[in-house]
């Protein structure tokens, strides 16, 4: 899979970017041709947050979770992790985009002088934020500093930044994002770490990716992770993963190469040999007597 944030870095002839610190970044884009694609699909993940608010265009995020097709007009908070991003092909994709690292914010909420209540504990891969004349001025304003030939001072732009994680926490109309924020400053590690594994255990990541993601290095992943699913994580990758494809094998008009791609197998021959020392048959198999 590619990283997501990567690929913006590695493309400022479509993407004007500036930067703040070592770890934030936004971008915009308009014409067809800055596209990260050239296919449909393309298999995707980032190690930070992002957030988006979309000036023209379509596309569809598909996570562990479903589908999420947004269009114009759309303010959108993607939390960290792996995707599908489906390219509508007859259209370009005009955007203002932030990559917003976990510690920006629990630094910027921690400062705010009314602390956030917690409302639940799901939380969707993708979140619709209410477009509200507030935020859809914040970002069109945003769009201002592209067209200038000089990139505005770091300390501006973190200014910029703060007030965008402030301006949502101050809208209760978004209390799955609220919610999710609140996670990020008290939630348990533990806690966390199973969100990562549930979230993004379909997508073929290594696990040095699933470290990252989680906040850890490979070995607190490792020696948390085992305390944690009482396994090792190649372990109960595999398990998951199996138990998934059987389901879309099962239930859903799926083909072994879907049901492999779709559960965050390298291959369908891998898949096909992991399956029948797991279950007894093959996936081939066990699709021709569900039909």
């Amino acid at each position: 899979m590619l990283n997501f944030f990567e690929r913006v870095l590695q493309h400022p002839q479509f993407y004007r970017q500036f930067t703040c610190g070592q770890s934030l970044i936004t971008a915009f884009n308009c014409p067809m041709e800055a596209r990260l694609m050239q296919s449909r699909f393309a298999d995707l993940w980032t190690q930070y947050n992002y957030l988006f608010y979309v000036i023209d265009g379509e596309k569809t995020w598909h996570t562990a979770k479903g589908a999420y097709h947004i269009g114009k007009d759309s303010c959108v908070f993607v939390r960290k992790g792996g995707f599908i991003l489906e390219q509508i092909m007859d259209t370009g994709f005009c955007v203002v985009l932030f990559f917003i690292p976990d510690a920006f914010i629990c630094e910027t909420l921690q400062a705010r002088s009314k602390p956030l209540a917690a409302h639940q504990r799901h939380y969707e891969p993708v979140m619709l934020l209410e477009s509200s004349e507030k935020l859809k001025g914040f970002f069109l304003s945003m769009s201002a500093y592209f067209a200038e030939k000089q990139d505005p001072d770091p300390s501006l732009l973190e200014l910029k930044f703060r007030e965008l994680v402030l301006n949502i926490a101050d809208n209760p109309v978004n209390q799955e994002l609220l919610s999710y924020f609140c996670s990020l400053m008290h939630e348990p590690r533990g806690i966390q770490l199973e969100r990562v594994m549930e979230d993004n255990f379909c997508f073929n990541l290594k696990l040095d990716i699933y470290a990252e993601l989680s906040n850890r290095s490979l070995s607190a992943f490792k020696r948390d992770f085992e305390k944690t699913f009482g396994t090792t994580p190649g372990k109960w990758l595999l398990e998951k993963r199996l138990q998934h494809a059987r389901i879309l094998l099962n239930n859903r008009d799926k083909s072994v190469s879907d049901a492999a791609f779709e559960s965050g197998f390298e291959s369908p021959s891998h898949f096909s040999r992991a399956f029948k020392s797991r279950f007894g048959q093959s996936p081939a198999t066990l699709k021709g007597n569900a039909s």
